[in-house]
């Protein structure tokens, strides 16, 4: 069935439509939660945080602000399933909310500035809306399939840089992942002449690439709710990202990450060893 004005099919209108609502309902849920993420954070008392394992920070702020997205999501869209980093969740659903309620928990527990609320919903298997949320720098980036990526309403454009010589990349770091190998790919990096710097806050760093603040983001292992959003809006922007996830399971296992300006991403790829999926058409 089409429609007889545009001759485009009525199911694409109502598929429009329903990412639509969900852009409008993402939008509102973020800045919510940002707030409450802000207020905690504001509040938090030096030292107020615990360890779920090696370097791996938890405040009670991450339950509070997932609880939040939970409860709101199941509000608006009941129909929705959701992957949440603290609380878990399946990725069965169809349509499927991923999230990660404060990604730079060690900076947020530490009283640096740096952390951030990140989203993406997925509809079998693609990425279809991400956005990231800096509550304390009031940065909302936002990215749609198809539509680009935005930071406060603006476009994002990512970076012209030539070369790895001229180049920084942020490199992520992972318990999951051996000292030896880390320090392998960061070997690897300096060989090419880049600079490196680390903000851990991958779900940011990815952000920034889209937004030109760097040239490319690394890491030998990001779990979904990190890196979702911001996959989407490096390539939205113009970059290259990896080929994580393959498909929609392969989102509850996570896996490696390379998102890059498109000048210096083969040569990066084949430094580091991590496969770059093709350019979007």
């Amino acid at each position: 069935m089409t429609d007889t004005k545009t001759d485009i099919p009525v199911h694409a209108h109502s598929t429009e439509h329903e990412i639509d609502r969900r852009e409008t309902v993402l939008r509102d849920i973020i800045r919510r939660a940002g707030a409450l993420a802000l207020s905690c954070y504001r509040a938090r008392k030096p030292g107020d945080f615990s360890l779920k394992g090696r370097q791996d920070f938890l405040t009670e702020a991450d339950g509070l602000v997932e609880a939040h997205i939970r409860a709101e999501l199941a509000m608006a869209l009941p129909e929705d399933g959701l992957l949440g980093e603290e609380t878990g969740g399946t990725v069965d659903a169809p349509n499927l909310w991923v999230a990660d309620p404060i990604d730079g928990t060690a900076n947020f527990a530490r009283g640096i500035d740096h952390f951030c609320v990140s989203m993406a919903f997925v509809r079998q298997g693609v990425t279809e809306l991400g956005a990231t949320f800096n509550p304390v720098t009031d940065e909302l980036y936002l990215a749609r399939h198809g539509h680009g990526a935005t930071k406060n309403g603006r476009p994002l454009s990512i970076a012209a840089t030539p070369e790895l010589a001229q180049a920084t990349i942020e490199l992520g770091w992972s318990p999951r992942i051996g000292n030896a190998a880390y320090l392998n790919t960061f070997g690897a990096i300096l060989e090419t002449g880049a600079n490196i710097r680390r903000g851990a806050s991958g779900a940011l760093a990815l952000a920034w690439v889209a937004e030109g603040r760097t040239d490319a983001y690394i890491e030998a292992h990001m779990n979904a709710w990190d890196c979702l959003a911001g996959l989407l809006m490096v390539r939205e922007a113009g970059g290259r990202i990896g080929l994580f996830p393959a498909s929609h399971g392969e989102i509850a296992e996570g896996g490696p990450i390379i998102a890059s300006a498109p000048a210096v991403a083969e040569a990066l790829s084949a430094a580091v060893a991590i496969p770059l999926a093709p350019p979007a058409a």
